[in-house]
Order: structure tokens, then C-alpha cells, then sequence
């Protein structure tokens, strides 16, 4: 089992806790930000957990401020913002920094896998477009990147910033880790 469970991690309500509380379930591990030109993808997280939880899905949301300072709220700005706008019921992390030298060792740990990264051609271009320098180094692109942990606490896929909930790619690897026992 992967030591990505262990890590400490805390919620935005301030409760120490690690990935470890969601044992046995499908996670999808999501850093996110409220003031992100994919900032709507929310709602598609939300139903996403709404339709699959049942059957042992969990997101869990990770705010960051890693890119244009596009989440500079508080943790409990952006639990607000979140339930009020997207009605998130899903759980929402305290922030992190998911790239440079003060990444979280969550993130260390996920960007450290190995798993290479499913679509992540568009969002570079687009990044690139926006005069960005964009580097194939294997860190986080940009807001909204997505991590599928399976039941068995190994990280089993990973998907660029713009393949959202719906993305038949993203449901398809989901589903198949909640077939799995």
C-alpha cells in the first residue's frame, strides 16, 4: 500500500487528519482554487461525488495559491465560497502549496508517482498561449489537476487540469477502481 495514505494532512476546519480516514474508498485528489478560469469544474466535482459516493467515492479538494494567486482566501473563505456557490459537500482541505519548495509532502508525494498524466496536451498549449514557460518536469500544471487513488491506497491515474468530471476518461478510470474490492 502506498505511504500516500499516511501523510498529514489537515482540513480546512483546522482537524488533523491523512488520506488514511478514506481507506478502502476511491479517492480523487484535487487541488483546487475559487478564482480560476476553471473554477466552475466545482459543479462538476460535486455531481461527480453526489453520483458515485454510495458506491465509495470520495474527492477531496486541496486548495492552493500556487498559480496567479488565484485562491488567496482563508480556509474558511473558500469552505464558504464553495458550499454557497457549488453546494460542495465533499471534503475541503486547510491550504497547501502544491509546487515549488514549500510543496506539501501530499503533492511531493503524488507528483514523485511516476503516473504519467492523462491530457495534458491542450492545457500546455493553452498555457504557453498565455506567454506561460511550461515545463515537462512532472510537477503540477496549473489548478484542477486530478489524482485517482484506488481502494487499495495506490495511485492509479492522473489527469490534467482541463479533463473535467465529465471527461469520459476521468469516469471511465474512476469507475473501473470502484468495480475493484
Amino acid at each position: 500500500m502506498s505511504d500516500v495514505l499516511n501523510i498529514p494532512v489537515k482540513l480546512a476546519d483546522g482537524r488533523e487528519t491523512s488520506l488514511n480516514e478514506f481507506k478502502g474508498k476511491v479517492m480523487l485528489v484535487v487541488n483546487v482554487a475559487s478564482k480560476c478560469g476553471l473554477t466552475k469544474q466545482y459543479e462538476g466535482l460535486e455531481k461527480l461525488y453526489e453520483d458515485k459516493r454510495d458506491a465509495g467515492l470520495v474527492i477531496t479538494a486541496f486548495p492552493a495559491n500556487d498559480f496567479k494567486g488565484q485562491e488567496p482566501g482563508t480556509d474558511a473563505e473558500i469552505v464558504e465560497f464553495c458550499q454557497l456557490t457549488y453546494d460542495v459537500k465533499f471534503p475541503i482541505f486547510s491550504k497547501i502549496s502544491v509546487k515549488g519548495e514549500d510543496k506539501h509532502p501530499l503533492y511531493q508525494a503524488l507528483t514523485g508517482s511516476g503516473v504519467q498524466t492523462t491530457g495534458d496536451g491542450p492545457m500546455k498549449e493553452r498555457l504557453r498561449g498565455f506567454g506561460m514557460a511550461v515545463e515537462d518536469d512532472g510537477e503540477i500544471l496549473w489548478n484542477f489537476e486530478k489524482f485517482l487513488i484506488g481502494r487499495d491506497g495506490e495511485i492509479k491515474a492522473r489527469f490534467a487540469p482541463d479533463v473535467t468530471a465529465e471527461d469520459g476518461r476521468l469516469v471511465e478510470a474512476i469507475e473501473r477502481e470502484l468495480a475493484k474490492s
